[in-house]
């Protein structure tokens, strides 16, 4: 079996991986918390970084009249069947060995992760700025008007007396990797070919 058909059977398996590793973790330091206090984001779920940590991000997001960490989301019923669609066409491209296909998926694949990115950017600027009218605290930014607690999309923000991080975790590294494997085969897929003219 050629090189480049391994690496792509390998790299569109890899993204199955998000079934066990965490995409995403957005993580809050603050004085008063000694342990920071954060979620990790699945492809399916959010859950504790630690022991009952949503719950504690709930209790202060209840103060300023953010909304609760969703439980159920439509995208936890999406991404699970398009990655396991991906991954068993990406799969059958390996065997097919035609590095079109290749990159094909790469680009398909691209798309959905800027699709994925964007989708996380409309929710945590939905989390950070719709909130309750009855909050019980109110506060107000430089200009007069109410302060939005939006998390950055990946890095770190301070909102009020909070380090708000954003960061990938082994998933999104396995996504990424294996994307970036695929597209490597492609290149690896055009040699092969050259070679075998020149024989």
């Amino acid at each position: 079996m050629k090189l480049s058909k391994i690496m792509m059977v390998v790299s569109s398996a890899m993204i199955l991986l998000l079934f066990v590793l965490p995409l995403w973790n957005i993580t809050l330091e603050a004085p008063q918390y000694p342990e920071a206090i954060g979620m990790d984001i699945w492809i399916n779920k959010i859950v504790d970084h630690n022991p009952n940590d949503i719950k504690n991000i709930n209790l202060m997001n209840h103060y300023v009249g953010m909304k609760d960490i969703p439980t159920e989301m439509a995208e936890f019923e999406i991404f699970p069947p398009v990655i396991i669609g991906m991954a068993v066409l990406g799969i059958l491209f390996g065997f097919i060995g035609n590095k079109k296909l290749y990159l094909t998926w790469f680009i398909v694949m691209s798309l959905l992760g800027t699709a994925g990115m964007y989708d996380f950017y409309r929710w945590e600027y939905d989390y950070g700025h719709n909130l309750k009218e009855n909050a019980a605290i109110k506060f107000l930014d430089e200009k007069g008007e109410p302060m939005a607690y939006q998390p950055p999309l990946i890095g770190s923000k301070m909102i009020l007396n909070f380090n708000a991080i954003s960061l990938p975790m082994s998933g999104a590294y396995c996504l990424f990797g294996g994307m970036f494997i695929t597209l490597a085969a492609f290149f690896v897929a055009k040699k092969e070919e050259e070679k075998s003219v020149e024989t």
